[in-house]
């Protein structure tokens, strides 16, 4: 049984904090997108999962900006936080930062829009609960995502 009550986006909130290793890098000792993008991806799904408790599937990235570089033996830190709900799709930002850690300087060093949907065994998109928006940052960040929503929705009608 799906749980319907309202959450919040706090109740989602994941963080994923790892070192960047020489492997992962390219020859300007920086990390590679790629790398960024599926550390992205797997915060955005324990995110979504969080809060429809069903398995999830990534649906689309929006917005990728790439703001700065990480470097080799730098700390990847990656917030993600829940924006948009609709039937049974979720938007989650992602905040990616850097840290510096023999001084403890951070940096922002990207941003990413993911979009998940439910999905039950049969891989069917199934319903998720609403939001619970308690705060003006919230309500401001939930009407943007339900412009980003709509957008991407248009998009994909040009692509069929």
């Amino acid at each position: 049984m799906i749980d319907v009550e309202p959450k919040s986006p706090a109740e989602s909130q994941t963080v994923l904090t790892d070192i960047i290793l020489p492997p992962q890098t390219n020859h300007h000792g920086t990390i590679f997108g790629g790398e960024v993008m599926s550390y992205i991806d797997r915060v955005a799904v324990i995110c979504a999962t969080r809060h429809a408790h069903r398995p999830v599937v990534t649906a689309s990235f929006d917005s990728m900006d790439f703001i700065s570089p990480l470097k080799v033996g730098e700390c990847i830190i990656l917030t993600a936080i829940l924006r948009w709900v609709g039937k049974s799709s979720m938007e989650v930002q992602v905040i990616v930062e850097g840290e510096d850690l023999l001084n403890g300087d951070r940096h922002v060093t990207g941003i990413c829009f993911v979009s998940m949907v439910a999905v039950d065994q049969e891989g069917k998109a199934v319903e998720v609960p609403p939001m619970k928006l308690s705060t003006e940052e919230e309500h401001f960040q939930f009407e943007r995502g339900k412009e980003r929503a709509a957008h991407r929705k248009k998009r994909k009608k040009g692509y069929v």
